[in-house]
């Protein structure tokens, strides 16, 4: 068996960030594991820009971004095994991981940042009806096929779903020739950034159709089809108002699933909302000295918080391995009116990594303008007035250490109003 100090599973941008901050924290024996060939995660195939803005202040594509931090990883010496699989993880943070190099490896860690990403949600996840035909894609599939291995997935294109990578891929497949009819949205909005709608849809004339759903797929060996519907306010169909599409291709892109099956098995406790662990102020989860951060913990929108969040988790798991600190988890943290879920779950005001924190939410619904209020048992902390929030782009805000007044809970909430007004 091997004793490491810190072992980090997943190689995409969180486990890189998360990597290279524990490293620069002083942690000398770091050890990243990723399943895939390569470095970088789903940024490798992500070859349009949008990236680094907030990290760099630059505008980079996803192998850029990612490169950058391969390169400090290896300028950093750490050490990364690729084409290993983590089968087990348990409770007091023993690791069995397999590769064709080395067959079964057994690692017995002090501490443990699980950033294993996500995964799309598939057909057999929404449960489409209609026939099974080729031609039906998960947009991450579509887009690794496009970018990375050379080939278009079909030529008359209808996307269910208005995530990032579905708006993404609806500007990709139109510079590659292929048409584009449409990108149909269950909700009344769009669920992925405004950014997008702009710079992919709206800049190709391409409709996004609101309210309205995929109820059949038409085709035998090949699509041929899909017909959409319009959804009434529970979602459902609302029969009468179907419509026929032609397409030789459907993309999904209807929502991501934070990968914990591994969490699970190491008995993590997992959040509801999010499907990802519970985590205090340093992104320590229920069980001592396993850290998470990235998608695993959140569906993210912007790397560059997924970085953010990777440093804490780092710092966090830093402090555990030299000092063995823990979090009293004394103050709960609340998602109330409007708001679905924040991130971290609890904080210990006393345990605060250099002296503020940051806390990470998504609204139920879209606002032009409002104010989002955090309160505690004590009265209101803080109020800040928010312009144009969707479910689809994430809040942030941080808070000094001592402007915590909370001894207790902190809720934080959504109202009509505008500190200006």
């Amino acid at each position: 068996m091997q004793n490491r100090e810190l072992v980090i599973i997943g190689g995409g941008p969180a486990g890189l960030s998360a990597a290279v901050e524990a490293k620069n924290q002083g942690i000398k024996d770091v050890l990243v594991i990723d399943r895939e060939s390569e470095l970088g995660g789903i940024l490798k195939q992500c070859i349009h820009t949008g990236f680094g803005l907030h990290i760099f202040n630059e505008e980079l594509t996803g192998p850029e971004y990612a490169e950058r931090f391969i390169q400090k990883v290896k300028d950093l010496g750490i050490e990364f095994k690729l084409n290993t699989m983590v089968i087990e993880l348990t409770e007091d943070k023993r690791i069995i991981a397999v590769n064709p190099e080395e067959g079964l490896i057994e690692i017995q860690a002090k501490a443990v940042i699980l950033a294993m990403g996500c995964r799309e949600r598939t057909r057999g996840a929404i449960n489409i009806p209609g026939s099974r035909p080729a031609g039906i894609f998960t947009a991450g599939t579509a887009q690794r096929y496009v970018n990375i291995e050379g080939y278009m997935p079909g030529k008359e294109i209808v996307i269910l779903g208005s995530g990032d990578i579905g708006l993404i891929m609806a500007r990709r497949l139109t510079l590659e020739g292929a048409k584009v009819k449409c990108v149909v949205e269950i909700m009344p909005y769009s669920n992925g950034l405004t950014r997008n709608i702009v710079q992919c849809l709206e800049d190709y004339n391409i409709p996004l159709i609101l309210s309205h759903t995929v109820v059949n797929i038409h085709g035998t060996k090949r699509v041929e089809g899909v017909m959409i519907a319009k959804v009434d306010d529970n979602l459902k169909p609302i029969k009468g108002t179907e419509q026929f599409i032609s397409c030789d291709t459907l993309l999904l892109s209807v929502g991501l699933i934070p990968e914990n099956e591994l969490s699970k098995m190491a008995k993590v406790e997992i959040n509801e909302i999010t499907g990802g662990p519970i985590v205090d102020e340093s992104m320590q989860t229920s069980v001592e000295g396993i850290f998470a951060c990235g998608n695993v913990l959140h569906v993210h929108d912007l790397v560059d918080f997924v970085t953010m969040e990777a440093q804490l988790a780092a710092k966090g798991a830093a402090r555990y391995i030299k000092d063995g600190k823990l979090s009293a988890k004394n103050i709960k943290i609340i998602p109330d009116k409007n708001i679905r879920y924040v991130i971290p779950n609890f904080i210990d005001k006393e345990n605060i990594i250099d002296g503020k924190q940051k806390f990470f939410m998504r609204s139920t619904l879209p606002f032009e303008k409002c104010l989002l209020v955090i309160e505690s048992e004590k009265g209101i902390i803080k109020k800040k007035t928010l312009r144009h929030v969707k479910p689809s782009e994430m809040i942030n805000i941080e808070l000094k250490k001592e402007e915590i007044l909370a001894e207790e809970f902190m809720k934080f909430f959504i109202e009509e109003g505008d500190l200006n007004a």
